[in-house]
């Protein structure tokens, strides 16, 4: 059974790599301690509920060589996205005492971040239920850890906005302050991107949402509107535009958000604010 939720994030083996070797530094001098044969069994449990994320990574720091003895397994009893509780046994396995632990803290740091984001989503996801919005996640990322991050945000039930600067058109009040406004930044937009990309508008006001689909945006993104004004745009604007919500979004507003009728809310914490869930290795 793989570990991943595919597709799996890009670049991960790079930054778990990187990680690691951080930690190592020059070698790991407690763990040179122990005999360089001793053989343990472990575990990694979790010890709250929440969302699984990042089991693919723990798996490849403390998978067995193709060269150890035959007693060294790794078994995998979950794969990213399945809810775990108090006690609920992620991964386990058998190997030398110096590669599970040296690779103790790496593992359980990705995993830990990993879940706390999955399971925040899981959260904002589970309070607009039966609402029809979907909780989309921003570019407020941990440098590095982007595709990562995002991808715990699908595990926990989220979806991804773009992945950078590269893969959609955001016009916000900086570049319309510097292109003259709405109608100018949504022409020169256009004369610039591929037709395959989506243009989207940052706007203050209906008015200005007004404007913005008027000029051709794809989708307009509702910037610190109240819920009043969100219901007031959604019903001038519904079916013409992709319509989403941003800013003063948190577990106790947004279901009232998804209420109005928006289509997506983005939300920055469940990437730049997710608390870690609380794991542990346990040599067995």
């Amino acid at each position: 059974m793989s570990a991943w939720l595919t597709p799996a994030p890009t670049y991960w083996l790079q930054a778990v790599e990187a990680a690691l070797a951080e930690d190592v530094g020059h070698g790991d001098v407690t763990s040179a301690c122990l005999p360089p044969d001793l053989e343990v069994s472990w575990m990694i449990e979790a010890q709250a509920e929440g969302v699984a994320c990042g089991i693919g990574i723990a798996e490849h720091l403390l998978a067995p060589a193709v060269d150890d003895p035959e007693d060294c397994f790794l078994r995998v009893h979950l794969r990213d996205g399945d809810a775990v509780g108090p006690g609920t046994v992620l991964l386990e396995g058998r190997t030398f005492a110096q590669k599970a632990l040296v690779a103790e803290r790496t593992a359980l740091n990705f995993l830990m971040h990993l879940s706390g984001v999955a399971t925040l989503t899981a959260r904002f996801v589970q309070a607009v239920e039966g609402t029809g919005a979907r909780v989309v996640d921003t570019r407020k990322t941990a440098p590095g850890l982007r595709a990562l991050q995002k991808y715990a945000v699908r595990c926990g039930g989220g979806a991804n906005h773009r992945m950078g600067l590269f893969d959609g058109v955001m016009l916000k009040d900086n570049h319309l302050r510097a292109l003259g406004g709405v109608v100018p930044a949504i022409r020169e937009a256009r004369k610039v991107v591929s037709h395959l990309l989506k243009v989207e508008v940052e706007c203050e006001s209906l008015g200005q949402a007004v404007e913005a689909v008027r000029a051709g945006a794809d989708v307009i993104l509702l910037d610190n509107m109240s819920v009043p004004q969100l219901r007031e745009a959604v019903q001038a604007l519904k079916g013409q535009a992709i319509l989403e919500a941003s800013g003063g979004v948190n577990l106790d507003t947004v279901r009232a958000i998804a209420e109005t009728g928006v289509d997506l809310i983005s939300v920055g914490s469940i990437t730049h604010s997710a608390p870690a869930l609380s794991l542990h290795m346990e040599i067995t």
